[in-house]
């Protein structure tokens, strides 16, 4: 890819494909085997170019060129053009790995990792762990890199906070984060698990021995006071909630406890500890939402928008589904295809906006750059997606022409074609061209007291209270129940 304004922009490999220009630390085994594999299979979307290696003998035993040490890794990826570093030394010493890694973020690489060195030797390196994708067929439209020197530095050397930091949008955001060198990275979650995955991923070590694997609950709000007294953060993302639509339709009062009042224990904290910036990843479900996830995230929104004009910078930043997530329509889609199962779409009609993990990560750092005033910011998508497209774009990407479709029917809460904007909004351009924002909206009168007593009814567990809350603070929450019967249909139909 070649950076463009501060973008990269594709580089069409043979047969006019997109490839990755790709970058291997590590010129021993398993570096070797790697790169004998992907230039063998263009599907997998990854040219190596090259390796980087602090033994020069290893130049002998390559086809590909060694093109230096590992401590020239930045220079390399910025002469190389590389869009994407893998790590394939198995046990790299932890702190040669942390500045690596680094290393190849700065320069605008994606960073990727071998499985154990065991199961590289037993061939099982690329199938799974180093697909890459041919994203821009799937979304019609490339792939957007956001490599910006004002955001790097408004990160390089503070402290940050990322609430969530376990989860898909967390953990990307601590990856980019991490590659623009803070002071400190604290990364923050209710499941020690997700944490300890993260932390051997960026630090090439688990053991969960230092302060910046914080295992905390957003609801706990005295633990919360806590965390932010003790690390005083200059930056927060507050990425956790709770964000499955179905679920959050049969247990609202989860939705009020963790992504409204969440978000006030921490947005409170942020405020109380004198943070620079606190910046909430919202959804384009809390526009004019018809779910409880959409109105728990609107007024998340809200709740933010009210701070606005402190010493503290807030903004919320909304955008659609991601790709790569957990749980998200490529996983699902490909577990269900492995295991010979219909594929389950639920309307023929539904539509959806899309962009990469990577993409939504670089632009909500680009917009907690632009945070001012409690702005809303809203990425640009690019257009809308029917479902069933998507499945046929993914389905001819993988050489499956077998793939069966089944229709299940909306399910409460659905809308059929999402928007980014309330009816009332107005977008408004920013100085970056990915990003708008939308002005402040007024509170309904008595806000606070409402919002309280929808507090109570989530901590009594009543739903049905928690429903009718919602409903009184939020006059464009309009819930739908849809009634679709489920249908079946093969792939090859016309839709």
């Amino acid at each position: 890819m070649t950076v463009v304004n501060g973008t990269k922009s594709p580089r069409l490999g043979s047969a006019d494909r997109r490839l990755m220009r790709t970058l291997i630390v590590g010129a021993g085994v398993a570096g070797r085997a790697l790169a004998r594999d992907l230039a063998g299979a263009p599907r997998f979307g990854l040219e190596p170019v090259g390796f980087v290696d602090d033994d020069p003998h290893k130049q002998l035993v390559t086809d590909q060129p060694l093109l230096g040490s590992l401590d020239r890794v930045a220079e390399i990826a910025l002469q190389e053009d590389i869009d994407v570093v893998v790590m394939a030394i198995p046990g790299l010493d932890s702190d040669i790995f942390t500045k690596v890694t680094q290393a190849a973020s700065s320069a605008g690489a994606s960073v990727r990792y071998l499985p154990s060195f065991v199961a590289a030797l037993e061939r099982r390196v690329v199938g799974s762990d180093m697909r890459w994708l041919d994203v821009g067929q799937l979304i019609g439209r490339d792939e957007v890199h956001v490599v910006s020197p004002a955001a790097a530095a408004m990160v390089r050397d503070k402290v940050v906070l990322v609430t969530g930091a376990g989860g898909s949008i967390g953990s990307e955001l601590c990856r980019q984060v991490f590659g623009f060198e803070p002071r400190r990275l604290v990364m923050l979650d209710h499941d020690e698990s997700n944490l300890h995955r993260l932390q051997l991923e960026l630090w090439g070590e688990g053991l969960l021995q230092n302060d910046d694997c914080c295992v905390a609950d957003i609801r706990d709000r005295a633990r919360i006071d806590q965390v932010f007294r003790d690390v005083r953060p200059d930056l927060v993302f507050h990425a956790a909630a709770h964000k499955h639509l179905p679920l959050l339709e049969q247990h609202p009062c989860e939705a009020v406890k963790s992504n409204i009042a969440g978000t006030e224990n921490v947005l409170w904290a942020a405020l109380k500890y004198q943070a620079d910036r606190f910046i909430l990843i919202s959804t384009d479900k809390a526009a004019d939402p018809t779910s409880v996830l959409g109105a728990s995230k609107r007024l998340a929104e809200l709740l933010v928008q009210q701070e606005q004009g402190g010493r503290t910078k807030v903004a919320s930043v909304r955008f659609g589904n991601v790709l790569g997530s957990r749980g998200s329509l490529l996983s699902v889609l490909t577990e269900q295809i492995d295991r010979g199962l219909p594929v389950t779409v639920t309307h023929p009609d539904m539509t959806r906006f899309f962009m990469t993990i990577e993409e939504a990560a670089g632009l909500v750092v680009e917009a907690a750059r632009l945070a001012d005033a409690g702005e809303i910011f809203v990425l640009d998508m690019g257009e809308p997606l029917r479902i069933v497209d998507l499945v046929r774009s993914f389905a001819e990407l993988i050489h499956r022409s077998d793939v069966q479709i089944r229709f299940t029917g909306m399910r409460p809460g659905e809308k059929l074609n999402e928007t980014l904007f309330c009816e009332d909004e107005r977008p408004v351009k920013t100085e970056h061209p990915r990003i708008f924002r939308t002005d402040a909206s007024a509170r309904p009168r008595g806000f606070q007291q409402m919002l309280r007593t929808l507090y109570h009814s989530a901590e009594n567990n009543n739903r049905e209270a928690v429903r009718d809350g919602l409903r009184e603070l939020l006059a464009e929450y309009q819930p739908v129940v849809p009634e679709v019967p489920a249908q079946a249909a093969p792939y090859a139909d016309d839709y």
